[in-house]
């Protein structure tokens, strides 16, 4: 019995060794796996946070049911590059509700131009302390439903195309028939499209920065096509020198006058122009037709302050 004792505590041991290895864990079972996919399919229906180890991941994984957290140890240091899943994007959710903690997407790119680090097709969803680098969109989604998304402390840099497809990609396009709130982000080296574009009635838009100075071939600041109330107020805008649309930083119902603007407040907002960028925008250029709550923005030399069109 000595003798086999031991050899039993080896093979017990083993197991938990090997799922302590493993990068993607699920907290509070313990329960390992080496593919985030995995992870996710093992959850099905349930609620489970997803610890996610640091390292460089050219995976991708499809969320079906329930409601999951995917969660970086380390914040910063989980990085998903370059695979996309169903030519979507790294992140493809259809979960009741999603949450995004930490984690980098970084050159995901897909043939119709829309290669993005998240694909938001069904259940609420929040972002926080994450990246967004390099890829033809950032976030991604549309859904008919009181959908709410939330982004917070969170990083989009190089993202946007308009040259591949006739449809322009954007740091983040969003739509649904709930609400949008970005806070406390940053949004930077735009490389074609909005840097914000939203489909949605009502909106958040605070204490973000928007600094278009590397800017390329980049339209609007902020598009709310087809409308929507709420607030825009506390963000700091530096129109760049290379614009493909340099006429408005805020543009309301560009497209279509789907949801009422009237009351969508703005103001306590900064803006300036980058050295040689075109003069003359309008901060605000308001196409609902409705009238909007204009508070006091502080706007540098060569901006104007508001326009109908």
């Amino acid at each position: 019995m000595r003798r086999i004792l031991p050899l039993l505590a080896i093979a017990i041991a083993a197991p938990a060794a090997a799922q302590q290895r493993a990068p993607f864990t699920i907290e509070g079972t313990g329960q390992g796996f080496q593919t985030i996919d995995e992870a996710v399919q093992s959850i099905r229906m349930g609620t489970a946070t997803i610890l996610i180890a640091p390292g460089v991941y050219h995976q991708c994984t499809i969320q079906s049911g329930g409601h999951i957290t995917f969660k970086a140890v380390t914040p910063g240091t989980a990085i998903f590059e370059g695979t996309a899943c169903e030519d979507k994007a790294a992140f493809v959710l259809r979960g009741q509700s999603s949450v995004v903690d930490g984690i980098v997407f970084r050159k995901i790119a897909v043939g119709d131009g829309n290669g993005a680090g998240i694909r938001s097709e069904v259940g609420d969803l929040v972002v926080r302390n994450s990246m967004f680098l390099d890829n033809q969109e950032g976030i991604l989604g549309g859904q008919p439903s009181g959908q709410k998304i939330t982004i917070d402390h969170s990083t989009f840099a190089g993202l946007g195309q308009c040259d591949i497809t006739p449809s322009c990609s954007h740091s983040i396009y969003l739509a649904n028939l709930g609400s949008v709130t970005v806070t406390n982000s940053r949004f930077e080296r735009g490389t074609g499209g909005h840097y914000v574009k939203l489909r949605t009635p009502h909106v958040t838009i605070t204490d973000n920065s928007f600094d278009d100075t590397k800017g390329s071939k980049t339209n609007y600041m902020i598009d709310l096509s087809q409308g929507a109330t709420g607030l825009i107020a506390r963000n700091t805008f530096v129109q760049g020198a290379h614009k493909e649309n340099h006429s408005g930083l805020i543009v309301v119902s560009a497209e279509a006058k789907t949801y009422s603007a009237a009351g969508l407040r703005i103001e306590d907002n900064d803006a300036s122009l980058a050295p040689g960028a075109p003069t003359n925008p309008a901060f605000i250029a308001n196409m609902s037709g409705d009238q909007l709550a204009i508070g006091a923005n502080r706007l540098g030399a060569g901006i104007r302050s508001y326009e109908v069109r």
